[in-house]
């Protein structure tokens, strides 16, 4: 045979073999390997966790980022030019209102006050004698005394009672500038860092501050909800109050509980959100001003409504679906269509009825007919 015939021969008896031991190879996998993973997926149950549809109320809440806002704050600024003398708070104090935080030289305007004090007592004898003159006029009659000069000694009375007048208005007004001289706090709250030191001249005309103060109880938290939500905002504010709780800024502490106080008179054209204020009493001061949370305010709340778990609710290609349990504990696809979720439920609306099974999970094995092991859903959610 030529060594063309030989390389030919060689590769017919290659073949041969590799169908020998690849048919039946093929074969058995093809008789055994697929069925028995078919009669394994049909017959042997799945295991997932189910639970009955029920009803009850649902709470709608309102989600978002706030940040903490002082009830009140005030800057603290002298009305009297003057010397600063004493400094009677510590940064970062808290005081209480009405406590002396500043005290500027009295001295100018204890003087001014002493002056005013005795011009009026100079001109408070003139209207004694005036009074004393007219009363003589008075009872010496028309023979000894004109009309004339008893009109005339009227007229001087009546200038001297207008004198002592204004000597009180000046009074009042240099009792005023003397009390202007001791700044007090006119709020209780948490004084921040000053910016004057004691022997620093400070003027009324003066912008800056002296220090400021923040109001830390109660407090406020500053939010924002979509335009579309104002009527229902609207309609809770009105109905009574409307709950608003704060978490840490990853939603996994909760820091306080207050209530809406009040929303904004226009929304954003910018954000197409309005703006709300909630208030909060901070009585362990948790929440500081400038601090980001997270809150939730309560705007409505659903009465007898249609409620699963949220893992009940898949979603296909088709839209929402669930998987119920048949009488034959086979799981069975059923179209759904919720309204509503959060706190972990959903609002279901359409497809399901009171009492019956649906799969919560396990549901990634599962297919329409599916034999399952059902196992109830414990009060904890497992």
């Amino acid at each position: 045979m030529s060594r063309k015939h030989w390389a030919l021969v060689i590769v017919a008896c290659i073949l041969a073999l590799t169908w020998w031991q690849g048919a039946p190879l093929l074969s058995f996998l093809k008789n055994h390997s697929a069925p028995a993973s078919q009669k394994t997926r049909s017959s042997s149950p799945v295991p997932v966790t189910v639970t009955s549809v029920k009803r009850g109320d649902f709470p709608v809440y309102l989600l978002g980022l706030g940040t903490v806002q002082p009830y009140r704050t005030v800057t603290l600024r002298s009305r009297v030019d003057g010397q600063i003398t004493k400094v009677l708070f510590r940064q970062g104090q808290m005081v209480k209102q009405g406590d002396p935080l500043i005290e500027i030289d009295k001295r100018p305007y204890q003087a001014a006050l002493d002056q005013v004090k005795a011009k009026k007592q100079l001109d408070q004898a003139t209207l004694t004698n005036a009074q004393k003159d007219l009363e003589r006029y008075l009872n010496a009659g028309s023979l000894a005394v004109s009309q004339q000069q008893i009109d005339t000694q009227k007229t001087l009375v009546a200038q001297q009672q207008a004198q002592i007048a204004a000597d009180d208005a000046a009074i009042e007004s240099a009792q005023t500038q003397l009390d202007y001289t001791t700044i007090s706090s006119p709020l209780t709250g948490k004084i921040g860092f000053r910016t004057v030191d004691p022997g620093n001249i400070v003027h009324a005309a003066d912008q800056t501050g002296i220090v400021t103060i923040v109001q830390l109880q109660p407090i406020s938290i500053v939010l924002t909800a979509p335009e579309e939500r104002i009527p229902t905002i609207n309609a809770a504010l009105a109905s009574g109050v409307v709950p608003v709780d704060a978490f840490s800024s990853d939603g996994l502490k909760t820091l306080a509980h207050g209530h809406l106080a009040f929303i904004d008179n226009s929304v954003s054209q910018a954000t197409g959100t309005i703006g709300m204020k909630a208030t909060f009493q901070n009585a362990d001061q948790i929440l500081y001003p400038g601090l980001s949370v997270a809150a939730q305010t309560l705007i409505e709340t659903i009465k007898n409504a249609l409620l699963v778990p949220e893992g009940v609710v898949q979603h296909g290609p088709d839209g929402l679906f669930a998987f119920v349990v048949n009488t034959d504990n086979t799981a069975a696809v059923q179209p759904i269509k919720v309204s509503q979720t959060g706190v972990g439920e959903a609002v279901v609306s359409e497809g399901l009825s009171e009492g019956q099974k649906v799969v919560v999970d396990g549901q990634y094995r599962l297919v329409s007919g599916s034999k399952i092991q059902a196992t109830e859903m414990t009060a904890g959610g497992n």
